[in-house]
């Protein structure tokens, strides 16, 4: 067989990745009642994120190849230099895009943010010479409870809006920022499954 014609056995294996801080265990359970306490004021047809898995996403990175992500983390490394561990702390209920047409239920960070996009920023900045583009949107930071189903009516999506406006959280909880996690998700039909590549610690 001509050269040009040869094909390599090797292929490329291509996993879906993001970048993001874990929460503890008390701010998981948190959410879960906060969860609950919105389930019980809307009938609207709802995709809740389990509780479990839920994370604070710095990046995401999309379909990549397994093998960069060494460099990846020597990134990261770069990323985080010179920035200390800091604390943020849950804050208020939002949505997106707006509370006429919600189409996703968050929850936002308050305390010290402008480190977190401080942070944000670095991560966009020494992943760039690795192909990927920085982040268009204006970073805000947030946890995602849930997601409205295409099949859901605009009464529906506003009468989310208003609970969403008139739901006050029952306490609040503190996250500590000190390091940072590669992550791996596999998309199944029972849910995503995430799985730690690396981790990347403040210094």
């Amino acid at each position: 067989m001509p050269v040009g014609f040869w094909v390599d056995s090797y292929q490329m294996e291509e996993i879906r990745a993001f970048i993001a801080v874990e929460l503890p265990r008390e701010i998981k359970q948190r959410l879960d009642r906060l969860q609950n306490q919105l389930k019980a004021g809307s009938r609207a047809p709802v995709r809740w994120v389990d509780p479990d898995i839920i994370h604070l996403t710095l990046k995401f990175l999309g379909n990549i190849d397994a093998a960069i992500t060494g460099k990846i983390t020597a990134a990261l490394q770069e990323a985080v230099r010179g920035i200390r561990p800091f604390q943020v702390e849950i804050g208020g209920l939002g949505v997106f895009p707006n509370p006429r047409r919600v189409q996703v239920i968050w929850i936002g960070l308050e305390g010290e943010v402008e480190k977190l996009g401080q942070l944000q920023r670095r991560i966009d900045s020494v992943l760039t010479p690795l192909g990927f583009k920085p982040e268009s949107r204006s970073f805000t930071p947030h946890l995602t409870l849930a997601r409205v189903r295409d099949r859901a009516t605009p009464e529906q999506r506003q009468d989310l809006g208003r609970l969403v406006a008139g739901t006050r959280l029952d306490s609040s909880g503190s996250l500590k920022v000190d390091s940072l996690h590669l992550m791996k998700s596999q998309l199944t039909r029972e849910g995503p499954i995430y799985t730690r590549i690396d981790t990347v610690a403040l210094e």
